[in-house]
């Protein structure tokens, strides 16, 4: 079987993109230099990733704008609405970030417009960096500004392990410093930044765990937005089976439950075959159970090790004596994030983070 892969992210920055950059910058700006830009833009394009290329871009644009830092920026002000691609949109922060140190009240005027067509995320990490508290201070505002992008950002831009980013170690040693922007948006009307609320507080468990659950439990419980955020926030510990996560959600880590009919099928398959695991939970309790019912795949490496990921199944809750069938089923596939690589690969039904079943299936070559 053969599947069609899809473009490289990095196409995002391709050829086409540049020229819409550069027409749409020299239509801002007269003096602008469009084909040398292009040429900047573009020098050993097809070897970079997309993040060599948002560089490259940025750097480009610094090269070619004739004016200081706070005139570029006008430049790069009128042209973010005009930019046709949301990600693409990363590079004038990236700009600030790279060319703002010595203009710091420009920069946080720059990246709290810049987010709401793509966002500042990484770009405000090196402000962070540089200077932790009077960036959080800037950003702590952010956690109440009307637009949901801006708010958002007040969370994620400082999310201590931000993927493609550098870690902050200083929040990871310590994320206290963190603690009213968290809490300014723990009831957030937008899923958009309670989804960056959540990731923070799961980056967080990695390090504090601690800080998290005591967090938590301080915020009120009698709040469906708030309520949502924890149980996300905690799924990292509730797949270790983690009591003290287990009991927030209400979820008792001890399911009384006997897995019944567990089947991974096929056996055997080849990458863009599907996948499916198929299992029905019995109660064995005398009252209603809440489970959260996980499945694990212990995917082989290249060396021949073996790498587990946990994904999300289903919450029950399960009555007396009651029972439940499940099943799901996925296309196994290559992905810039994962490569797949032949041999048997373990997989586990995790119910409230234990492990009550377990079979496999076999990539072929």
């Amino acid at each position: 079987m053969t599947t069609e892969s899809a473009p490289a992210l990095k196409e995002i920055f391709n050829r086409q993109r540049l020229q819409h950059l550069a027409t749409e910058t020299a239509g801002i700006d007269p003096s602008f230099d469009a084909k040398a830009f292009l040429r900047l833009a573009s020098a050993n394009l097809d070897d970079l990733s997309i993040m060599q290329r948002l560089r490259q871009i940025a750097e480009t644009f610094h090269q070619v704008l004739a004016g200081p830092f706070e005139a570029n920026l006008r430049v790069l002000h009128a042209l973010a609405p005009r930019i046709n691609h949301g990600f693409a949109s990363i590079v004038l922060p990236e700009y600030v970030a790279l060319y703002g140190a010595d203009h710091f009240d420009a920069s946080m005027t720059a990246l709290h417009y810049f987010t709401r067509f793509g966002s500042s995320e990484f770009a405000i990490r090196h402000f962070l960096q540089r200077d932790l508290k009077r960036t959080l201070a800037v950003m702590e505002r952010w956690s109440q500004d009307d637009n949901e992008h801006v708010r958002r950002l007040a969370s994620e831009g400082c999310r201590p392990r931000l993927p493609w980013s550098f870690q902050l170690k200083p929040l990871m040693a310590d994320p206290r410093p963190v603690a009213a922007i968290l809490d300014n948006l723990k009831a957030d009307d937008s899923l958009y930044v309670r989804k960056s609320v959540a990731n923070h507080l799961n980056d967080i468990t990695k390090d504090n765990p601690d800080w998290v659950l005591a967090t938590i439990a301080g915020w009120p419980r009698d709040n469906a937005r708030t309520t949502w955020i924890a149980k996300q926030a905690l799924r990292t510990l509730i797949k270790r089976g983690d009591q003290r996560a287990l009991d927030l959600v209400g979820a008792a880590r001890g399911a009384a439950v006997r897995v019944e009919a567990f089947a991974v099928t096929p056996a055997r398959l080849s990458l863009g075959e599907r996948l499916t695991l198929s299992a029905r939970l019995v109660s064995t309790a005398a009252e209603p159970q809440k489970l959260i019912v996980d499945y694990a795949v212990h995917y082989v490496k290249k060396s021949g090790a073996a790498s587990a990921k946990v994904f999300k199944l289903r919450e029950i809750l399960l009555e007396p004596s009651g029972e439940c069938t499940l099943s799901i089923s996925q296309v196994i596939r290559d992905f810039t994030t994962r490569k797949h690589h032949a041999g048997h690969h373990r997989l586990e039904l995790l119910v409230n983070g234990q492990s009550l079943a377990e079979g496999g299936f076999t990539l072929e070559p």
